[in-house]
């Protein structure tokens, strides 16, 4: 199986994203502190039955920055809808994992004829309806570290939260190593995203039925705020996988993939 490294030009601009195998599009999409090198056990397991495409959200790896300098979900909703035109994708299945949830959420909502099938993972629900204080307290502590650390000192700050306690060596390092590339940019305008994002607003208007997945051991976006997120669907499915924190697809892919190839055959 191979792996193909891709810079896409888009009506957005470039677009880098990781591609292999063939058959019907499974589409990756990762949260504020990783990339698209983060869902390398999700490329290999289903490129034997799916073209599967992992992006680097805009300002991610060498993907173009959004226009906005306070972008919204919907700002890269519409990114990733000129991304799948470039890639000649008519629909897919859609997998969002943490910030990624509320950009595939956005995009399900305003595109419900090209989701073959949503799955969110350890999804963010987003501070918009949280209140200026909280998101600006929120906002303060993600930036003031990446401010006076970089992105290293971030991802070395930072990374063990996205994972349990129990976490193998070779999760932690993947996961301290695609954050430490992080750009500071790309960075601050999902940072706006995270902050103004409201899940569960365009939850409610996804009619489609959706799988709801997160560790059992989520400290970020613990399993009892994901299944208020899952409630907010019209028709969800809730799993918890035990012992597993909020970068679950890379700590347990196994487990992960399980509850993936689940959904994707409930899709057919």
């Amino acid at each position: 199986m191979e792996i193909d490294s891709k810079s896409i030009a888009t009506a957005h601009g470039e677009i880098t994203c990781l591609e292999a195998g063939s058959g019907e599009p499974l589409v990756l999409l990762h949260g504020i502190g990783s990339g698209a090198a983060s869902w390398q056990a999700q490329l290999e397991a289903f490129s034997d039955r799916y073209r599967v495409i992992a992006w680097d959200a805009p300002g991610y790896g060498g993907s173009a920055l959004m226009g906005p300098t306070v972008p919204d979900a919907r700002d890269y909703a519409g990114v990733l809808a000129q991304f799948l035109d470039a890639m000649e994708i008519g629909s897919c299945h859609l997998v969002g994992h943490s910030l990624g949830a509320l950009m595939v959420c956005s995009f399900a909502r305003r595109w419900p004829d090209r989701v073959k099938s949503l799955l969110i993972g350890d999804p963010a629900a987003g501070y918009g309806d949280a209140g200026t204080e909280i998101q600006e307290q929120r906002r303060d502590a993600r930036l003031g570290l990446l401010d006076r650390l970089g992105p290293e000192g971030l991802a070395r700050e930072r990374h063990g939260n996205l994972l349990s306690d129990n976490a193998p060596d070779w999760a932690r390092k993947l996961v301290h190593d695609i954050m430490a590339r992080i750009r500071p940019d790309g960075y601050r305008q999902a940072c706006e995203l995270l902050m103004n994002g409201t899940i569960h607003t365009d939850a409610a208007e996804i009619d489609l039925p959706v799988t709801v997945v997160v560790g059992g051991a989520d400290s970020v976006t613990p399993p009892e705020g994901c299944r208020k997120v899952s409630e907010s669907f019209a028709k969800s499915r809730f799993e918890i996988l035990p012992g597993l924190g909020h970068a679950s697809y890379v700590e347990g892919p196994d487990a992960f993939n399980v509850v993936l190839a689940k959904h994707l055959s409930a899709s057919v």
